[in-house]
């Protein structure tokens, strides 16, 4: 007896024309997810009052939802590639709508825990199958879905903390439920992309599957993704240097008011969405490893020149280093699915599990070291974070493969 069809083989074709309606369904439910995750450090004012928190306790809320939302990513879309789940994307919004719930309602520190774990199940579910969905509806413009499918994430994450101080911060802890809304919204947003993937996406995949294997050694594939997780970590971490200590590092050195900086760093964050849009196309058309090659690599110019420069020339050199080095992402991550065939959930959960865990921890080291040295020491340090990307001559090159 033949066992079922699963997404562990690489088939030749999954969907023949690119579905851009599935592609922007799933950006916008990248940004309701994302967004949402807002919720949790602008409550800890909050709750530090009402619960008579210190930092400490702070901190174990913070590694409680970054343990939840990363370590679990790669195990479930491990899971997810063998025994396909169209609908596990709802089932995990629904997860996180309790999580909020649950938050709004804390009684207890340790309800409080619990809760922001159920959020960081939510987006560990989401991120590896959402991944997938692109992936899925990309019509062989891989690089292209992904940078789609990212935009949302970024947009999400830049607007969460907006809607946060406008409801958390003005109307407190219960006003969390609110959030539920967009939840909701999404729910029912991705269980229609759920029938989607089981009617349209699935069928094709299953009536198409074979071996595949992209030619290399496991040992040279172990390397290949070693390498790009190095990659993750000087991208994310110097990003998380930029988007939480920018603002203190222009108003010590340039003497600017908190409005003027924070309008520094809107530039910054701008320049990181067109960038991310830009990645995934330019991959496709040029070949994945020249586009992360010029991304990492090619920032480390520009990056170790800001620290020297006047207050005019460290903004143009922002918007050039955002653009550059957020454009690797969507390629690398559709560089290692493509490293690995019939992977797609499993490598996309360790790429944004790790990118996810490195932003977190990087703030933190970068926050700590800033506080021993000064924010002027900690740019100086990052600015040698791009030429990790020097590794990337190591990367074999798949489309010569193909």
């Amino acid at each position: 007896m033949m066992s079922k069809p699963t997404l562990q083989a690489e088939p030749k074709q999954m969907v023949q024309q690119t579905a851009y309606s599935v592609l922007y369904a799933i950006s916008f439910a990248h940004l309701l997810n994302d967004m949402l995750q807002a919720v949790i450090p602008a409550i800890y004012p909050i709750i530090k009052e009402d619960f008579h928190l210190d930092f400490t306790d702070i901190g174990l809320v913070t590694l409680t939802y970054q343990l939840t939302a990363s370590i679990l990513q790669p195990f479930v879309g491990l899971y997810t590639d063998r025994h396909p789940k169209p609908f596990s994307l709802a089932i995990g919004m629904g997860i996180s709508l309790l999580g909020l719930v649950s938050l709004a309602l804390s009684p207890s520190f340790f309800w409080i825990l619990a809760s922001v774990g159920l959020i960081g199940i939510g987006s560990s579910i989401f991120h590896p199958d959402s991944s997938r969905v692109a992936y899925l509806a990309s019509g062989g413009k891989r690089g292209l879905a992904q940078s789609i499918f990212q935009l949302g994430g970024n947009a999400g994450s830049a607007l969460g903390p907006l809607l946060a101080a406008l409801l958390v911060v003005s109307y407190g802890q219960r006003s969390v439920m609110w959030f539920g809304v967009a939840a909701l919204i999404g729910i029912i947003l991705l269980t229609r992309i759920g029938k989607w993937y089981k009617t349209v996406a699935l069928p094709k995949v299953n009536k198409t599957v074979e071996s595949a294997s992209s030619g290399l050694s496991q040992r040279r594939v172990i390397l290949s993704l070693l390498i790009l997780l190095v990659l993750i970590f000087s991208k994310y971490f110097y990003l998380a240097g930029m988007t939480s200590y920018f603002t203190f590092y222009l108003m010590d050195k340039f003497q600017l008011g908190v409005k003027s900086a924070q309008i520094h760093l809107f530039i910054f964050l701008a320049a990181i969405a067109v960038g991310t849009l830009a990645g995934g196309p330019l991959g496709d058309r040029f070949g994945r490893k020249y586009i992360i090659w010029i991304s990492i690599l090619g920032a480390a110019p520009f990056t170790l020149l800001m620290p020297h420069a006047n207050l005019f020339w460290t903004t143009i050199l922002s918007i050039c280093t955002g653009l550059l080095i957020s454009s690797a992402f969507s390629a690398i991550i559709v560089y290692a699915q493509e490293l690995v065939p019939g992977k797609v959930g499993m490598i996309a959960g360790l790429f944004f599990g790790f990118a996810f865990g490195m932003g977190g921890l990087g703030s933190a080291l970068l926050g700590k070291l800033a506080d021993y040295t000064s924010i002027t020491y900690v740019f100086d340090v990052c600015a040698f974070l791009p030429l990790l990307g020097i590794l990337t001559a190591f990367l074999p090159n798949l489309d010569t493969k193909k």
